[in-house]
């Protein structure tokens, strides 16, 4: 569960297969600890940094646990199977195993339309006849976004905490369905979120006692909870952002069960061996039915269960979810061929994430991604007089517009289309944000006054110039514009088809794209052209509208697979940012 904003004109990851380090102990399917300590080691970088990973391994012969890191920068013990860590998302898990419990006491039905559970007032959006169910939620396959329209966080550092109970039930009173019921997947927070309030309203009791008396306890859980105990919080690692800053724990009310828990190494390896038939447990039978149904989800061989998804290579599966909030990233799957279960927690919210790490564990032929170690970034004090020199606005993109203000003693950054962000000074000219892994450098004139700002993320240094206020408020009236009339930019959607065909062919024209696409291009084909191959040919383009940053959004349905595309245009028609999601 992420709620990050990232400053990305052009999306996607180089994959590459790494060497094996040590050999597998023997009788083990999954490296050793030598190797595992070696991956986490080259991931994080130093162990001074105060951030780390904690591996949990079971299988046949038992379980382990590798760590690497320690609880703080300024606290130096070192992380272990029952450091606390966020684990976010992982939660979906929790909450979809809580229905199926339910449902096997007869107390629920997955089936039953959510309206059942909701208060008279409360008026849940149907369509053609069909009600939202739970099994509907559960399955993210219910209609409903991603997230709610009515969600404007007081606070970015901590998001989910002031959306409340009133807030959502006005958003499903006010919401039009846009597809059917049931049709398509679309990964929600507040579809589960939704679930698991709900079920409190059901049981009559708040989430984390509804989870804890109907897993936790059965299962000998004493470390996942909602709201730490002192003890416990004793063992928190401290969450912290890309650029190494610490980060606030978020707290989440009306959608607890889209990512409120924290927990263990050593609980969820409790809670993999448990699904994995190692230990018996009365709730074998709704771990069983969580997993009971697959539903596809537009990727190739990847599909979805009741909040597991079910990732599938060369004939095995892993049952999978992973998680993120502000300042931590994780992972639990298991193979249920091999009989194998992974636990990954990090305490720092990067853009790479474990998730690769676990798969890698759990089945060797997928390839750990190659990410270099985060860099630290130290704020400095410095007059805030001279943040003056920076203050207007740069253009990054034809629809992309940097703006850089004031408040104060304190700078911040805004691009179109996305909240303001606070800057904080490393150097003389060069900035930094603390909620992404992104920085800013200044170059000025002799008088001091910049000119010209350099974006720096994801390996890329793009240049935006400086220009004045009146051209400013042209352009981002032309991006309003565009935003209100919804229509899409003439060539938009023939740029877009011989962009995706250019790249299954491995043929891209460079000379097409704006220099900084075509860098990216470049360095990305390989990935690019296979994930495109994979998906087969192309069925349909279907514009879906505007973006509040001006980029016109397809959809894409391919022989296996359906894609939502975002690309911006240049004034001479070349793509000046172009990227993709699978749905």
């Amino acid at each position: 569960m992420n709620l990050q904003n990232t400053f990305v004109l052009a999306v996607g990851l180089i994959l590459v297969r790494t060497a094996a380090i040590a050999q597998s102990p023997a009788d083990s399917l999954v490296p050793s600890d030598a190797e595992i300590r070696k991956i986490l080691a080259d991931r994080v970088g130093p162990e001074n940094l105060g951030i780390g990973i904690v591996v949990g391994v079971i299988e046949s012969k038992g379980r382990r646990i590798v760590a690497y890191g320690s609880l703080a920068k300024d606290d130096k013990r070192p992380l272990n199977g029952g450091t606390i860590f966020e684990i976010g998302s992982m939660t979906k898990v929790f909450t979809s195993l809580v229905l199926m419990d339910m449902v096997q006491k007869g107390e629920v039905a997955v089936t039953d339309p959510v309206s059942n559970y909701l208060p008279a007032s409360v008026k849940v959006p149907d369509r053609n006849g069909k009600k939202i169910t739970l099994q509907d939620l559960s399955t993210q396959s219910s209609g409903l976004p991603r997230m709610p329209s009515n969600f404007h966080p007081k606070d970015d550092l901590n998001p989910y905490a002031d959306y409340s109970a009133e807030q959502l039930y006005e958003f499903l009173s006010g919401y039009q369905l846009t597809r059917d019921i049931g049709s398509q997947y679309e990964y929600s927070n507040l579809g589960v979120g939704l679930l698991g309030h709900v079920l409190t309203l059901r049981a009559g009791m708040d989430y984390e006692a509804l989870v804890r008396s109907r897993i936790c306890m059965p299962l000998g859980m004493n470390d996942t909870r909602v709201t730490l105990t002192p003890e416990m919080k004793a063992r928190l690692a401290i969450g912290h952002g890309p650029n190494l800053n610490p980060i606030p724990n978020w707290d989440l009310s009306a959608l607890a069960g889209a990512g409120a828990l924290r927990s263990s190494a050593n609980d969820i390896l409790t809670f993999l061996a448990a699904n994995l038939g190692y230990t018996k447990t009365p709730l074998a039978s709704a771990m069983a039915a969580e997993t009971s149904i697959r539903r596809p989800t537009g990727s190739p061989n990847m599909e979805i269960a009741y909040a597991w998804h079910i990732q599938t290579k060369n004939g095995n599966s892993i049952i999978w979810h992973n998680g993120g909030t502000g300042g931590y990233r994780t992972y639990m799957g298991f193979d249920p061929k091999s009989r194998v279960g992974v636990v990954v927690l990090s305490n720092i919210s990067s853009a790479a994430g474990p998730d690769d790490i676990g798969r890698h564990l759990l089945d060797a032929s997928y390839p750990l991604e190659k990410v270099e170690p985060v860099k630290e970034h130290k704020e400095i004090t410095v007059d805030p007089k001279s943040f003056d020199n920076y203050l207007g606005s740069y253009q990054l993109a034809p629809n992309a517009i940097i703006t850089i203000s004031r408040d104060g003693d304190q700078m911040f950054v805004q691009l179109t289309g996305q909240p303001k962000f606070q800057l904080f000074p490393e150097g003389e000219r060069r900035f930094f944000l603390k909620v992404v892994d992104a920085q800013l450098t200044f170059n000025t004139d002799a008088q001091g006054k910049a000119m010209e700002a350099i974006l720096h993320q994801n390996g890329r240094d793009q240049t935006a110039k400086r220009i004045d206020e009146a051209e400013a408020a042209a352009l981002l009236a032309t991006v309003a514009k565009r935003f209100k009339d919804q229509k899409a930019a003439p060539g938009s959607e023939a740029a877009l088809r011989r962009d995706i065909d250019e790249l299954q062919r491995g043929e891209p024209k460079y000379e097409l794209m704006s220099p900084g696409l075509a860098d990216v291009t470049r360095r990305q084909l390989p990935q690019l052209k296979a994930t495109l191959i994979q998906l087969g040919a192309v069925q349909s383009v279907a514009f879906k509208g505007v973006g509040p940053g001006g980029a016109d959004i397809y959809e894409v349905k391919f022989e296996h697979g359906s894609t939502e595309w975002r690309i911006t245009l240049e004034s001479d028609g070349k793509i000046a940012g172009v990227g993709f999601v699978a749905k």
